[in-house]
């Protein structure tokens, strides 16, 4: 019978996130780029700039950077890691430019998310702030669309609590904590019915723990944490990364040649060509679509927190995120496996990433897989504290408001927390994999029918006397 429902749940699966899904995420991004005249390219400096230099006078609950790293928090994950790691594997080094066009695509989809988030979110007399996909629907679209919106927080609360944000990265932390520090599981104990080695129930409770301190305190907390944690584990990584390339400068060119040739089948024979260049095209298309998270939804529901007065600059800073995580952090993971060679010797998820930081940086391979742990750590720590404000801004808007609603998604989510390490049940991830995919229809069909007041916002904004300046 379990099995049954597994398969099922698969096949949903399959279907949700199938070529329709991303056919269409893809074409809300060309459409707006078109429509935007490719602002994306065109203002990424000036994106650049507002990320780091906050606005003054703004309503909203933090800074936009402190709403560009909650979100950060929440993208920036084990994805990154071992998602470009498979999409290598299964499509081969070609898959990393299509990773790059996506991510250009989805910078675009990115920057309507955030504008219609300050455009049309919601600020209490007492300073609170809600927005995201769920008011812009309803707001900009009509109160006859409000079923739509609810659609979308439902959704949103079940990803959450579900997997994305609790079972699969507190599992990934898990891993590789026991991966690294008891491999052979010599030391284990007997705990539901199952074995786990001491280091999972230790790294479990402890995880619980921190993530405790931070959920209750609330958004300000989480963002005053996204703020150090997230920039200093991108920064982190990407030195580490930027060491290995510099480590084997030799092997670079030799990589983006491969790179490209896999993109465009120009090494397979005439008739396979067609065949890899598709292969390469779906694997990096997908993963780069799940890693920045452009056209989820998820992004707006932190960027309406941002203290700002202007729609069109909350835009630009929050289309930096996709750039950030695709352009920078999965390039650096997807060169890193290139130039080593490591997506063609028959391994897979961490361990390819592993072998590449193994035999590419100029440290001990114990050195080497200690630095890859924490990274992966680091990285799954801030998606878990992401995806909880998320989902609690989705419950607020399920229950109008309710704070006790709000309080009970909060504990349950930290007992998820608790719970995750010994969760195995794969049908739950492919549950949390269908609603984060279902997400998405809600807040595509919403960017399509406000693309025009992103166009006109856009063009207001630009056409001021200093420029947008």
């Amino acid at each position: 019978m379990l099995e049954t429902i597994s398969k099922i749940l698969t096949e949903i699966d399959n279907f949700v996130w199938g070529v329709p899904l991303i056919v269409l995420i893809l074409a809300v991004g060309i459409y707006l780029t078109i429509r935007l005249g490719g602002l994306q390219i065109r203002h990424l400096p000036k994106a650049l700039k507002f990320m780091i230099k906050n606005e003054e006078g703004g309503e909203g609950e933090v800074t936009s950077f402190g709403a560009l790293c909650t979100a950060l928090s929440a993208t920036i994950g084990t994805g990154n890691i071992v998602g470009v790691a498979t999409a290598l594997v299964a499509g081969g080094p070609g898959a990393l430019f299509w990773m790059w066009c996506a991510a250009l695509l989805g910078m675009a989809t990115k920057y309507a998310e955030g504008v219609l988030a300050i455009k049309y979110r919601k600020i209490d007399e007492d300073g609170h702030v809600i927005g995201g996909p769920f008011y812009y629907i309803e707001n900009g679209m009509g109160k006859s669309w409000k079923w739509l919106a609810m659609i979308f927080a439902f959704f949103g609360a079940g990803v959450g609590l579900l997997g994305i944000g609790t079972f699969t990265q507190v599992n990934g932390i898990s891993d590789a904590v026991k991966n690294f520090l008891d491999p052979d599981q010599t030391m284990t104990v007997n705990l539901f019915g199952g074995s786990y080695s001491w280091t999972v129930v230790i790294t479990g409770i402890v995880l619980t723990i921190l993530v405790a301190l931070v959920v209750i305190g609330g958004l300000k907390r989480i963002s005053s944490v996204s703020q150090v944690v997230v920039p200093f584990m991108a920064v982190l990584y990407v030195l580490v990364c930027l060491i290995l390339l510099l480590c084997n400068l030799e092997r670079v060119p030799g990589a983006f040649v491969q790179i490209i040739e896999g993109a465009f089948g120009l090494r397979a024979a005439a008739g396979g060509a067609l065949g890899a260049v598709i292969l390469a095209m779906q694997k990096g298309i997908a993963r780069g679509i799940f890693s920045n998270e452009a056209g989820l939804g998820s992004a707006p529901i932190a960027a309406a927190a941002a203290q700002t007065k202007e729609p069109v600059r909350q835009g630009l800073v929050s289309m930096t995120g996709t750039f950030i995580d695709t352009i920078i952090i999965c390039t650096m993971t997807g060169l890193s496996i290139v130039m080593m060679g490591s997506w063609d010797m028959g391994m897979d998820g961490v361990a390819v990433t592993n072998h590449a930081f193994q035999n590419g940086l100029p440290f001990s391979n114990e050195v080497a897989s200690f630095i890859l742990m924490l990274c992966l750590v680091f990285f799954a720590f801030t998606t878990i504290l992401g995806w909880n404000y998320y989902g609690e801004r989705c419950i607020e808007y399920l229950f109008k408001g309710n704070r006790k609603a709000v309080t009970v998604y909060r504990w349950l989510y930290i007992l998820a927390v608790f719970i995750g390490p010994y969760m195995t049940v794969s049908a739950v991830w492919t549950i949390a994999d269908i609603f984060n995919g279902l997400m998405a229809l809600p807040n595509l069909i919403a960017i399509i029918a406000l693309s025009g007041v992103v166009a006109k916002e856009t063009k207001k904004y630009f056409s001021k006397p200093l420029g947008g300046k």
